[in-house]
């Protein structure tokens, strides 16, 4: 009886350590935007909406991204869902630092420091945040982005945000991979546009600002 005791004793505890010290793993994926790389990592980042910086400075509440800045050449730092989006100056080469970078990841999520400091529900940017207060077109334009949209864009490592409808005008920001991409505009024009027309008959336009 002690022995089969002190055997489910050891296998709780060795359970107990198994389940606390989780196995993270993180892979890396091209985008359309050769300045952008993105890391995708088995566990959640970020609850809701996406956050995005260009400099340390701006990064007081990521010590993740602070971090990632300290490396050469990384000048923008997008956080969304399970992934991060990277972006590069022209001096530096992916394939290079890819490698360097993922373990970098990896080892600071596996050793549990955390992404955000502060309140633990970080969100997207207030400026681009929606209120209940939308109109009917509005709520259909942000239901349309979210439908179609959302998620190829995230599979390419970006995002995009409504932020405004206005004489027929939509205004998104974007975010991520799509910030500075050279096929940026032919997704927003050939793509985008065409389908908030189909579904919306009061869209004339769509127009994008970088985050």
């Amino acid at each position: 009886m002690f022995i089969e005791a002190l055997s489910s004793k050891t296998n709780c505890t060795f359970t107990s350590r198994m389940e606390i010290k989780k196995v993270t793993t993180v892979y890396a994926e091209s985008t359309p935007n050769p300045a952008a790389l993105k890391f995708v990592a088995n566990r959640y980042l970020l609850q809701e909406g996406s956050v995005e910086y260009t400099s340390k400075s701006q990064a007081v509440n990521c010590p993740l991204a602070q971090q990632l800045f300290d490396f050469s050449g990384i000048c923008g730092v997008f956080i969304t869902t399970n992934f991060i989006t990277l972006t590069k100056n022209s001096d530096v080469d992916w394939q290079e630092t890819m490698g360097i970078l993922r373990e970098f990841i990896k080892s600071y999520l596996e050793n549990g420091q955390p992404v955000f400091t502060g309140p633990t529900g970080q969100v997207a940017d207030s400026r681009i945040e929606r209120t209940k207060t939308a109109s009917a077109i509005e709520t259909k334009i942000i239901e349309t982005l979210e439908e179609y949209v959302k998620p190829a864009v995230e599979q390419d490592g970006g995002a995009i945000h409504f932020k405004s409808f206005d004489s027929g005008i939509v205004t998104l920001v974007l975010k991520g991979s799509c910030s500075g991409c050279p096929s940026s505009t032919q997704t927003l024009k050939g793509g985008i546009e065409n389908l908030l027309k189909q579904f919306i008959p009061e869209v004339k336009e769509v127009v994008a600002e970088e985050g």
